[in-house]
């Protein structure tokens, strides 16, 4: 069987380089994984599959040694383009590049290696260069150093380029396979982490402010598939928290597909715990039956953990001894990936996430209504009991729990 297929043995008058374009991904913790490895790397392929999906464009995936090959059906460039800058989202990947195939000889591998380095924005200042070769097949006739030596003495006759091995403006890699060469210069770091699903599944509180969706997003990171769970202040506010929590989870979308998003009403429990005569401990009162919410609807949905967006003494709210008074809440464990974290770094995260804007936007949500002016930081876990015994909180987080609204905010979906 050839190893170009007939469109990239024939490469349009736009095609900047002798192969055929491909997207090449390089894979982080998922090669430490020992005899589980495959299940990882499984898991993987599904999440690139429905990544893709979205975009409308039909892929091939090869599996390789610590590497996926992404290869499009119809080979143009903007569709490989495409598909790469949607792989940097995928988690589990921790490198994306745009890569070249190009037939299993040196003097193929020559002619792409000279086509990237005249394409490459340093070739007009003369940018010193280096080449980076490995030999994943042994049995290529040439070794990694002189794979080095022969593409180097090319580039710098034809481009009369100076050398620097350590420090380069441009470095072309040339990765030798089973049946062909991958040639490619730049790449883009991907977000890392595990395949998400690959640790089961969770439910996130989602208030709506800018701890929540970073906190969610730390634990897909680390393999959970993820469903949200928002706390409105309706009917004594408007939907507009509402709003915001669909347009965080549609941001965080991105990075695992098929979210849910379930909405409560909280106001009226809310009303009965401020006239309960739960003073100052009516914050934490309320957050656990948050979470005793959000036990029941983790149950119903599958999940096995609770996550919050907590941050140890970033309001006075989230001492230790509140923070335990919540645990006792419910039997589920809480998840909370931000507890060392200050604002600051909660803040830039959520920057680069794309959340903090979206978090940033005005709004009245259950935890702004109804509240004391000052809050109990250290609560007694049988004060709080007592107040849910006559609450009947249990009974309470169950309504809570059939009163969902459920929405399913698809990233790239249009913004009204």
């Amino acid at each position: 069987m050839p190893m170009l297929d007939a469109a990239a043995e024939s490469p349009s008058r736009h095609t900047p380089v002798n192969g055929e374009p491909c997207v090449l991904l390089k894979l982080g913790e998922l090669v430490l994984k020992g005899r589980n490895r495959d299940l990882f790397e499984r898991r993987l392929q599904n999440n690139i599959r429905a990544a893709v999906k979205g975009l409308g464009i039909k892929i091939q995936i090869w599996q390789r040694e610590g590497v996926i090959v992404v290869r499009t059906e119809s080979g143009e460039l903007a569709d490989v383009d495409a598909v790469a800058r949607r792989m940097t989202d995928v988690m589990g990947i921790v490198w994306v590049h745009r890569a070249w195939r190009v037939d299993k000889d040196p003097d193929a591998t020559v002619r792409a290696a000279l086509d990237l380095v005249g394409q490459h924005p340093a070739l007009a200042h003369k940018g010193k260069f280096a080449i980076r070769s490995r030999r994943r097949d042994k049995r290529f006739p040439m070794t990694s150093s002189e794979l080095n030596i022969l593409l180097g003495s090319k580039v710098q006759e034809r481009y009369d380029l100076p050398v620097d091995l350590k420090q380069p403006d441009i470095a072309v890699f040339v990765e030798v396979d089973q049946r062909e060469v991958f040639v490619f210069t730049d790449g883009t770091p991907g977000a890392g982490g595990l395949p998400v699903g690959m640790s089961g599944r969770a439910l996130v509180l989602m208030s709506g402010g800018i701890d929540s969706p970073v906190a969610a997003y730390r634990m897909m990171r680390r393999g959970l598939r993820v469903d949200f769970l928002h706390f409105s202040g309706m009917p004594f506010t408007g939907p507009e928290s509402i709003y915001k929590a669909y347009a965080l989870v549609r941001e965080l979308d991105k990075f695992q597909g098929g979210s849910r998003l379930f909405v409560v009403p909280f106001g009226k429990a809310q009303q009965q715990i401020k006239t309960s005569g739960a003073d100052r401990l009516q914050i934490v009162a309320q957050r656990r039956l948050m979470l005793k919410t959000g036990e029941i609807v983790a149950h119903n949905l599958g999940g096995a953990a609770l996550v919050t967006g907590d941050s140890l003494g970033q309001v006075s709210s989230q001492t230790l001894q509140n923070i335990t008074a919540l645990d006792d809440a419910v039997e589920l464990p809480i998840l909370r990936p931000l507890i060392g974290m200050d604002k600051v770094e909660i803040m830039d995260e959520a920057r680069r996430l794309n959340t903090l804007a979206i978090s940033e936007l005005p709004d009245e949500d259950c935890c702004t209504v109804l509240t004391p002016r000052r809050a109990e930081t250290r609560a007694k876990i049988d004060d709080l009991r007592q107040i849910e015994k006559r609450l009947d909180a249990g009974e309470m987080a169950e309504q809570l729990a059939t009163s969902l609204q459920e929405h399913r905010p698809s990233y790239g979906e249009p913004t009204a």
